[in-house]
């Protein structure tokens, strides 16, 4: 009867340190993001210009390759752009992406991430605006390809609900010419589905 008692009782204990094991392993998934973009844009030798307030919007795939470490391909549309103000007035540059990040996730603990990877963007649309004293319609035409690699951190609840921070360095030229690079910080907040 000792026997079958103990056999009993460590058969239930290997049971449920497998159903406690399962329940802390990550499994892959995917959802949808959003959240708000502070964009900038880096002129060769002349710093960073001011911040346009947006915001960014889309979808993406996570793929666990180990415990620790995962993929994450996403699909977004993101405002971007950016703002000078001198004493004539201010000028704004917004432009539309489609942006397609690749992050390669690591977790070093079951809830927490840091993650880094590449990232290709295809401008859809772009918008000048001048408010100051004299109006202007003058086009700036940037080129349709940015390129670059982003950086960021965040926590994942074991439901699905993420909060990260990304950061944009952006590496392709806006224009043909002046040397001017994307740079954007963006805050998330994402959902499994």
């Amino acid at each position: 009867m000792k026997k079958q008692n103990l056999t009993i009782a460590l058969f239930l204990g290997i049971v449920f340190s497998i159903n406690a094991q399962m329940k802390t392993m990550h499994k892959s998934n995917a959802g949808i993001k959003g959240g708000y973009n502070l964009a900038a844009v880096s002129f060769d030798g002349d710093g960073e210009t001011e911040q346009r307030h947006s915001f960014h919007v889309g979808i993406y795939g996570e793929e666990f390759i180990s415990e620790s470490f995962s993929i994450q391909p996403e699909l977004l549309y993101s405002q971007q752009g950016y703002v000078i103000t001198n004493s004539s007035g201010t000028f704004t540059q917004k432009l539309n992406y489609i942006n397609l990040p690749l992050m390669l996730k690591a977790y070093p603990s079951q809830n927490f991430f840091l993650e880094a990877g590449p990232q290709i963007g295809l401008a859809v649309s772009h918008k000048e605006e001048y408010d100051g004293l004299f109006s202007s319609s003058q086009q700036y035409d940037p080129n349709s390809f940015d390129w670059g690699v982003n950086f960021g951190g965040g926590f994942k609840t074991d439901s699905g609900v993420s909060l990260g921070v990304r950061y944009h360095l952006g590496l392709g030229d806006l224009y043909d010419d002046g040397k001017a690079k994307n740079r954007v910080w963006q805050f998330s907040v994402g959902f499994d589905l």
